[in-house]
Protein backbone atom coordinates (compact mmCIF):
# COMPACT_ATOMS: atom_id res chain seq x y z
CA UNK A 1 0.00 0.00 0.00
CA UNK A 2 2.78 2.73 0.77
CA UNK A 3 4.72 1.51 -2.28
CA UNK A 4 1.14 2.07 -4.46
CA UNK A 5 0.88 5.33 -2.98
CA UNK A 6 3.78 6.64 -2.98
CA UNK A 7 4.21 6.17 -6.81
CA UNK A 8 0.48 7.20 -7.54
CA UNK A 9 1.41 10.64 -5.73
CA UNK A 10 4.92 10.83 -7.37
CA UNK A 11 3.58 10.34 -10.74
CA UNK A 12 0.44 12.68 -10.28
CA UNK A 13 2.87 15.09 -9.46
CA UNK A 14 3.44 15.64 -5.70
CA UNK A 15 7.15 16.27 -4.61
CA UNK A 16 7.26 12.84 -3.10
CA UNK A 17 10.60 10.58 -4.13
CA UNK A 18 9.11 7.15 -5.35
CA UNK A 19 12.59 6.10 -6.19
CA UNK A 20 13.81 5.32 -2.02
CA UNK A 21 10.74 3.19 -2.11
CA UNK A 22 11.26 1.80 -5.25
CA UNK A 23 15.23 0.52 -3.88
CA UNK A 24 13.58 -0.47 -0.55
CA UNK A 25 11.34 -2.65 -1.67
CA UNK A 26 13.56 -4.18 -3.98
CA UNK A 27 16.01 -5.34 -1.18
CA UNK A 28 12.77 -6.73 0.89
CA UNK A 29 12.54 -9.02 -2.70
CA UNK A 30 16.10 -9.86 -2.20
CA UNK A 31 15.35 -10.86 0.86
CA UNK A 32 12.63 -13.04 0.77
CA UNK A 33 9.75 -10.60 1.95
CA UNK A 34 8.02 -10.27 -1.28
CA UNK A 35 7.58 -11.33 -3.94
CA UNK A 36 9.22 -9.31 -7.27
CA UNK A 37 6.31 -10.01 -9.79
CA UNK A 38 3.79 -8.85 -7.42
CA UNK A 39 5.63 -5.28 -6.40
CA UNK A 40 6.39 -5.19 -9.78
CA UNK A 41 2.81 -5.25 -10.49
CA UNK A 42 1.90 -2.57 -7.95
CA UNK A 43 4.20 0.13 -9.33
CA UNK A 44 3.46 -0.17 -12.53
CA UNK A 45 -0.60 -0.19 -12.16
CA UNK A 46 0.12 3.10 -9.87
CA UNK A 47 2.14 4.93 -12.80
CA UNK A 48 -0.62 3.84 -15.52
CA UNK A 49 -3.24 4.59 -13.35
CA UNK A 50 -1.64 8.51 -12.86
CA UNK A 51 -0.53 8.75 -16.55
CA UNK A 52 -4.04 7.78 -17.91
CA UNK A 53 -5.33 10.61 -15.54
CA UNK A 54 -2.77 12.88 -17.09
CA UNK A 55 -3.83 11.45 -20.53
CA UNK A 56 -7.55 11.93 -20.23
CA UNK A 57 -7.14 15.38 -18.83
CA UNK A 58 -4.68 16.27 -21.63
CA UNK A 59 -7.01 15.47 -24.04
CA UNK A 60 -10.09 17.04 -22.18
CA UNK A 61 -8.87 20.35 -21.49
CA UNK A 62 -5.99 21.04 -23.56
CA UNK A 63 -3.70 23.50 -22.83
CA UNK A 64 -5.44 24.67 -19.59
CA UNK A 65 -4.27 21.43 -17.73
CA UNK A 66 -0.51 22.27 -18.84
CA UNK A 67 -0.62 26.16 -17.69
CA UNK A 68 -2.25 24.57 -14.26
CA UNK A 69 0.80 22.02 -14.28
CA UNK A 70 3.38 24.44 -15.05
CA UNK A 71 1.78 26.25 -11.84
CA UNK A 72 2.54 23.54 -9.83
CA UNK A 73 6.12 22.06 -11.48
CA UNK A 74 9.19 22.18 -9.54
CA UNK A 75 10.65 23.35 -13.07
CA UNK A 76 7.52 25.23 -14.20
CA UNK A 77 8.93 27.47 -17.29
CA UNK A 78 10.86 23.95 -18.98
CA UNK A 79 8.63 20.84 -18.17
CA UNK A 80 6.12 21.52 -20.96
CA UNK A 81 8.10 22.80 -23.68
CA UNK A 82 10.51 19.87 -23.10
CA UNK A 83 7.76 17.49 -23.23
CA UNK A 84 6.30 18.74 -26.49
CA UNK A 85 9.97 19.06 -28.01
CA UNK A 86 10.79 15.06 -26.96
CA UNK A 87 7.39 13.64 -28.25
CA UNK A 88 7.21 15.74 -31.49
CA UNK A 89 10.68 14.53 -32.46
CA UNK A 90 10.46 10.88 -30.65
CA UNK A 91 6.94 10.04 -30.65
CA UNK A 92 5.16 7.66 -28.29
CA UNK A 93 8.68 5.80 -28.26
CA UNK A 94 9.91 9.23 -25.95
CA UNK A 95 7.59 7.74 -22.88
CA UNK A 96 9.65 4.51 -22.65
CA UNK A 97 12.30 6.74 -21.03
CA UNK A 98 10.23 9.69 -19.95
CA UNK A 99 9.99 8.24 -16.13
CA UNK A 100 13.85 8.62 -15.67
CA UNK A 101 13.68 12.27 -16.60
CA UNK A 102 12.16 14.59 -13.71
CA UNK A 103 9.45 17.37 -14.82
CA UNK A 104 9.38 15.25 -18.08
CA UNK A 105 8.02 12.05 -16.07
CA UNK A 106 4.86 14.34 -15.30
CA UNK A 107 4.44 16.35 -18.26
CA UNK A 108 4.41 13.81 -21.37
CA UNK A 109 1.23 12.08 -20.61
CA UNK A 110 -1.13 15.16 -20.46
CA UNK A 111 0.89 16.22 -23.84
CA UNK A 112 0.33 13.13 -25.11
CA UNK A 113 -3.64 13.80 -24.70
CA UNK A 114 -3.10 17.20 -26.77
CA UNK A 115 -1.63 16.33 -29.53
CA UNK A 116 -4.00 13.42 -30.17
CA UNK A 117 -2.00 10.43 -29.72
CA UNK A 118 -4.19 7.58 -30.17
CA UNK A 119 -5.10 5.95 -26.51
CA UNK A 120 -3.61 2.22 -27.35
CA UNK A 121 -0.12 4.12 -28.50
CA UNK A 122 -0.27 5.47 -25.63
CA UNK A 123 -1.48 2.84 -22.52
CA UNK A 124 1.33 0.67 -24.98
CA UNK A 125 4.39 2.65 -24.63
CA UNK A 126 3.45 4.49 -21.49
CA UNK A 127 3.25 0.46 -19.93
CA UNK A 128 6.69 -0.15 -21.39
CA UNK A 129 7.94 2.76 -19.85
CA UNK A 130 6.70 2.32 -16.14
CA UNK A 131 7.99 -1.87 -16.50
CA UNK A 132 11.38 -0.26 -17.37
CA UNK A 133 11.63 2.03 -14.98
CA UNK A 134 9.89 0.02 -11.73
CA UNK A 135 12.03 -3.05 -12.98
CA UNK A 136 15.35 -0.75 -12.64
CA UNK A 137 14.95 0.26 -9.60
CA UNK A 138 13.41 -2.63 -8.27
CA UNK A 139 16.17 -4.79 -9.64
CA UNK A 140 18.91 -2.17 -8.22
CA UNK A 141 17.38 -3.13 -5.05
CA UNK A 142 17.21 -6.13 -5.09
CA UNK A 143 20.98 -6.24 -6.74
CA UNK A 144 23.09 -4.19 -3.33
CA UNK A 145 19.85 -5.85 -1.26
CA UNK A 146 22.80 -6.40 1.52
CA UNK A 147 24.30 -2.74 0.96
CA UNK A 148 20.67 -1.33 1.50
CA UNK A 149 20.07 -3.48 4.55
CA UNK A 150 22.80 -2.23 6.83
CA UNK A 151 21.94 1.08 5.39
CA UNK A 152 18.76 0.78 6.56
CA UNK A 153 19.86 -0.76 10.30
CA UNK A 154 22.50 2.35 10.61
CA UNK A 155 19.38 5.00 9.66
CA UNK A 156 17.05 2.57 12.44
CA UNK A 157 19.72 3.18 14.69
CA UNK A 158 20.45 7.06 14.29
CA UNK A 159 16.60 7.11 14.49
CA UNK A 160 14.19 10.58 14.86
CA UNK A 161 17.37 12.59 13.75
CA UNK A 162 17.36 10.47 10.28
CA UNK A 163 13.93 11.48 9.37
CA UNK A 164 14.27 14.83 10.59
CA UNK A 165 17.30 15.21 8.44
CA UNK A 166 15.47 13.86 5.17
CA UNK A 167 12.51 16.21 6.12
CA UNK A 168 14.58 18.82 6.77
CA UNK A 169 16.54 18.24 3.24
CA UNK A 170 13.54 18.20 1.24
CA UNK A 171 12.28 21.48 3.15
CA UNK A 172 15.30 23.37 1.90
CA UNK A 173 15.21 22.06 -1.97
CA UNK A 174 11.46 22.93 -2.55
CA UNK A 175 12.41 26.05 -0.81
CA UNK A 176 15.28 26.60 -2.74
CA UNK A 177 13.36 25.81 -5.87
CA UNK A 178 10.29 28.36 -4.86
CA UNK A 179 13.28 31.03 -4.53
CA UNK A 180 14.84 30.33 -7.82
CA UNK A 181 11.41 30.65 -9.49
CA UNK A 182 10.71 34.03 -7.85
CA UNK A 183 13.63 35.47 -9.01
CA UNK A 184 13.25 34.60 -12.58
CA UNK A 185 9.13 35.90 -12.47
CA UNK A 186 10.49 38.99 -10.88
CA UNK A 187 13.34 39.77 -13.74
CA UNK A 188 10.94 39.25 -16.20
CA UNK A 189 7.89 40.85 -14.59
CA UNK A 190 8.63 44.67 -16.05
CA UNK A 191 8.74 42.78 -19.95
CA UNK A 192 5.03 41.36 -19.51
CA UNK A 193 1.94 42.44 -20.56
CA UNK A 194 -1.57 41.12 -19.86
CA UNK A 195 -4.13 39.73 -22.74
CA UNK A 196 -6.20 43.03 -22.14
CA UNK A 197 -3.23 45.30 -22.01
CA UNK A 198 -2.74 43.67 -25.50
CA UNK A 199 -6.10 43.66 -26.62
CA UNK A 200 -6.65 47.56 -25.83
CA UNK A 201 -3.16 48.70 -27.60
CA UNK A 202 -3.92 46.78 -30.52
CA UNK A 203 -7.68 48.22 -30.49
CA UNK A 204 -6.49 51.65 -29.73
CA UNK A 205 -4.40 51.28 -33.45
CA UNK A 206 -0.66 50.78 -31.90
CA UNK A 207 2.01 49.72 -34.36
CA UNK A 208 2.98 46.57 -32.47
CA UNK A 209 3.98 43.11 -34.20
CA UNK A 210 2.50 39.76 -32.04
CA UNK A 211 4.78 36.69 -32.67
CA UNK A 212 3.10 33.30 -32.37
CA UNK A 213 5.92 31.28 -30.18
CA UNK A 214 3.46 28.18 -29.37
CA UNK A 215 4.58 24.67 -29.50
CA UNK A 216 3.39 23.16 -33.34
CA UNK A 217 1.42 20.39 -31.10
CA UNK A 218 -0.29 22.93 -29.18
CA UNK A 219 -1.13 25.06 -32.48
CA UNK A 220 -2.62 21.88 -34.19
CA UNK A 221 -4.53 21.57 -31.15
CA UNK A 222 -5.90 24.87 -30.86
CA UNK A 223 -6.06 25.80 -34.44
CA UNK A 224 -6.13 29.57 -33.25
CA UNK A 225 -4.11 32.26 -32.85
CA UNK A 226 -3.84 36.28 -32.23
CA UNK A 227 -5.25 38.32 -35.74
CA UNK A 228 -2.02 38.95 -38.16
CA UNK A 229 0.24 37.12 -35.32
CA UNK A 230 3.46 35.79 -36.75
CA UNK A 231 3.89 32.17 -36.33
CA UNK A 232 7.85 31.37 -35.60
CA UNK A 233 8.69 27.88 -34.12
CA UNK A 234 10.87 28.73 -30.85
CA UNK A 235 13.40 26.50 -32.84
CA UNK A 236 12.95 28.82 -35.54
CA UNK A 237 13.53 32.00 -33.83
CA UNK A 238 17.13 32.11 -35.40
CA UNK A 239 16.81 31.33 -38.86
CA UNK A 240 13.28 33.44 -39.02
CA UNK A 241 14.36 36.58 -37.35
CA UNK A 242 14.59 38.47 -40.47
CA UNK A 243 10.98 38.28 -41.09
CA UNK A 244 9.93 40.25 -37.85
CA UNK A 245 9.54 44.12 -39.03
CA UNK A 246 12.36 46.18 -37.81
CA UNK A 247 11.63 49.08 -35.21
CA UNK A 248 8.36 48.34 -33.91
CA UNK A 249 7.11 47.10 -30.64
CA UNK A 250 7.34 43.11 -30.48
CA UNK A 251 4.91 40.69 -28.49
CA UNK A 252 5.47 37.61 -28.05
CA UNK A 253 3.32 34.75 -26.83
CA UNK A 254 3.31 30.86 -26.14
CA UNK A 255 2.25 28.80 -23.30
Amino acid sequence: MVLFLIVLAEQLGLPLPAVPVLLAMGAMVGTGRFSFAAVLAIAVGACMLADFVWYRLGRWRGTKVLNWLCRISLEPDSCVSTAQDRLAFRGAQALLVAKFFPGFSTAAPPVAGLIGMRVSRFLLWDGMGAVLWSATYLGLGWLFSDQLERVMRAVTDVGGRAFFLAAAALAAYLAWKAIQRRRFLRRIQLDRITPEELNARLAAGEDIVVVDLRHSAEVEADHSSLPHALRIAPDAIDAHFSTIPPGREVVLFCT
